[in-house]
């Protein structure tokens, strides 16, 4: 990206959102720096914006501090702890140094401005790839700042489709098993076959996918023994930790 796409990414973002600090949405900020303690690294600029698709992306510009952004819809849709593994998420992608690819792909996506002229098939064939995988890493460190499975389940649930009028009718379990149902239905060379067709041009794993992974990692020994050992609540004293462990 050169210096002017960066900069109207930035003058966008300023001018058409609010910056969460301590004064102005101090109960965000502090789930932020919460989130950020734990797993041992700066909080980034956090800002909210009007938008009514519910969602959350993280943006960093050569030179600058990198920032989240969480669309207001996305608030209207999930509990406190659920945004707050939104941000973990987020910040997964900054503890791992995903921002220059992470970068690429959300302006990409968001249209914003073209970051090159011809972008050949195996080039973004490798990056969707790449993004989908890395997707699944900064799930893990939703998890490790929320510490229940079921709380970024909820989160990949909700965004799945859920709806802030219904969400005490949702069932994470039946959920869980809507994802078994989709790897029985997908289990032989067809199903297989029909399932990369329908992942391949996505960035992000489907949301039945993502709900298994995390639900298979919270079981793992490797999980267990980080939160056991490593990873209290209360603390921040063992982030580097979770920042290791978030990036296999």
């Amino acid at each position: 990206m050169g210096p002017v796409a960066e900069k109207v990414l930035l003058l966008e973002n300023i001018g058409t959102s609010v910056k969460v600090g301590p004064n102005q949405l101090p109960t965000l900020h502090h789930l932020l720096t919460e989130a950020a303690a734990i797993l041992g690294m700066e909080a980034p600029d956090l800002y909210v914006r009007q938008n009514p698709l519910p969602n959350a992306y993280t943006l960093a510009i050569a030179g600058r501090k990198p920032f989240i952004v969480l669309h207001t819809a996305l608030l209207d849709l999930l509990t406190p702890a659920e945004v707050q593994a939104v941000l973990a998420h987020e910040l997964g992608h900054l503890k791992c140094d995903h921002g220059v690819w992470l970068t690429a792909a959300n302006v990409l996506a968001l249209g914003t401005v073209s970051l090159l002229p011809i972008v050949s098939s195996a080039v973004e064939e490798g990056l969707l790839r790449w993004l989908r995988a890395a997707e699944l890493t900064c799930d893990r460190a939703a998890l490790l700042v929320a510490q229940d499975p079921k709380v970024v389940i909820s989160v990949l649930m909700k965004l799945a489709g859920g709806s802030p009028s219904f969400a005490g009718e949702l069932n994470i379990d039946a959920f869980l098993e809507q994802a078994r149902s989709y790897d029985e239905a997908t289990n032989s060379p067809v199903g297989w076959y029909l399932r990369n067709a329908q992942t391949r041009a996505l960035s992000h794993p489907l949301p039945v996918l993502r709900a298994r992974e995390v639900d298979r990692w919270a079981h793992s020994q490797q999980y267990q023994a980080l939160v056991a050992t490593n990873l209290p609540r209360d603390s921040s004293s063992s982030g580097s930790m979770a920042g290791s462990a978030a990036a296999r």
